[in-house]
């Protein structure tokens, strides 16, 4: 017995259990969520912000062309390597403090194309 949702998806069937609603796969299997590399100019930038951070800078590194598995385990080795604590949000690597002049030149040793941005 398969249950379908509003919008005509099928949402849960008895022979598998949840199902993703986009592509009808069961959700351990969903293709859905497979990220794409994202759509850039292939250039990694690292810039500086401290807006709405309570004057705490951070270092932004955006445009790595890396998904997934891959992008943590990337800014998990960067943050190490600075030796300072960070997040990963929405594919923008933040690493606390300005590490920009350490972050360009490692990224640079990776192989990665690298921009400093903003001021």
């Amino acid at each position: 017995m398969a249950k379908k949702s509003s919008s005509g998806g099928l949402v849960y069937s008895t022979e598998f259990g949840r199902a993703c609603p986009e592509c009808g796969q069961p959700i351990d299997q969903c293709i859905c969520d497979e990220a794409q590399l994202p759509a850039g100019d292939g250039i990694v930038r690292v810039s500086r912000e401290s807006k709405g951070r309570g004057g705490k800078v951070v270092t932004l590194v955006s445009g790595i062309p890396l998904v997934g598995a891959e992008l943590k385990t990337l800014a998990k080795e960067l943050k190490k390597k600075c030796g300072v604590g960070g997040a990963l949000k929405d594919g923008i690597v933040e690493i606390q403090g300005d590490q920009r002049d350490l972050l360009v030149s490692e990224l640079s040793k990776r192989g990665f194309t690298v921009k400093k941005a903003g001021g």
